[in-house]
């Protein structure tokens, strides 16, 4: 079995390189080129058809880019239920007046800027949270893997059963590219069915944590209530998928206390702790290290190592 003594054997190991920060970038760079495909091809509708309007004012009366307009006016999906239909044509009548207007007969680029500019605010919103999700894909994506070839029989919960705690049975292959719709698995190892899910709520801590494994099967789980039974608990992990060094020692710092938490708060209890982040920078490496040397955590890795990942799952499964 891979152990983590065997892949991390001192602090530097875990440090995440200049070339693997890079990697990272670029990849989340080309993840958000691909997102923001759906707001390119609006602007360009939009400045379609708004150039049928010969001056700013004419832009109230094409009903099928109003929605557009309160977009470049500043207001968002969410604050529009605020809003009445007044409310509404004032905030575009005030954009035209102090925007639009001013910027003459290029009025259209003006508008579709501004619609930009909005909606690259929501882009960054959702690719915040498409960090996270990226990580946990990659994670499920090494476990199916290694579940896979050691002929473990195993079972799919998606995001959209879990309140009907409706299981499938999948192949690597076929739930490969379903991994962001996957709300837990189930396995059998030598010791028994194990439950893995994800950003729970657990009742002992009162905080959502991203990694949860517990003893169970598929009815144990009961639609995510196994988060109740404290004794089935046997590991929870922190799970950081952001490249950017600037933030690692923050997302250390309270991913530390939440995990310090957790061991406070199952403390009656033989729970294990694991920390798992793509920015890991020199500090906070050694003392992740002198925390795994000390017993205090029981496991961690760089994600973007991928001998690192592979024995943390391969830990993961036969817990």
């Amino acid at each position: 079995m891979l152990g983590k003594l065997q892949i991390i054997k001192n602090a530097e190991d875990l440090v995440t390189s200049h070339e693997q920060t890079r990697a990272g970038f670029i990849e989340a760079a080309l993840a958000k080129n691909v997102k923001a495909q759906p707001y390119i091809e609006q602007a360009k509708t939009l400045k379609s058809i708004a150039s049928q309007a010969k001056t700013p004012i004419e832009l109230l009366n094409i009903t099928e880019i109003q929605n557009s307009l309160l977009t470049a006016s500043g207001l968002s999906d969410k604050s529009l239920k605020y809003f009445t239909d007044d409310d509404k044509s004032e905030a575009i009548k005030k954009m035209i007046t102090e925007f639009l207007e001013p910027a003459g007969v290029n009025f259209v680029d003006e508008l579709v800027y501004r619609f930009l500019l909005i909606k690259g605010d929501t882009l960054g919103g959702s690719m915040r949270n498409y960090v996270g999700t990226i990580a946990q894909m990659k994670l499920i994506r090494k476990l199916m893997s290694l579940i896979s070839m050691q002929e473990m029989s195993f079972m799919i919960l998606f995001k959209d059963d879990k309140k009907k705690n409706k299981w499938q049975v999948f192949d690597y292959e076929s739930v490969f590219s379903k991994a962001d719709e996957i709300a837990a698995i189930q396995w059998n190892n030598t010791v028994g069915s194990r439950l893995l899910f994800f950003n729970a709520t657990i009742p002992l801590v009162k905080n959502n944590i991203d990694i949860c494994l517990y003893q169970g099967n598929t009815e144990d789980f009961d639609s995510g209530n196994i988060i109740k039974a404290d004794d089935k608990a046997i590991m929870f992990g922190e799970l950081k998928g952001g490249i950017d060094p600037a933030g690692a020692d923050e997302h250390w710092k309270t991913g530390n206390s939440a995990l310090e938490r957790i061991r406070e708060a199952f403390s009656k209890y033989a729970i294990k702790t694991s920390f798992i982040a793509a920015a890991i920078e020199k500090k906070m490496a050694t003392e992740i290290y002198m925390q795994l040397q000390e017993g205090t955590l029981s496991n961690a890795a760089n994600l973007t190592v991928d001998g690192q990942l592979t024995a943390y799952c391969n830990w993961m499964i036969n817990l």
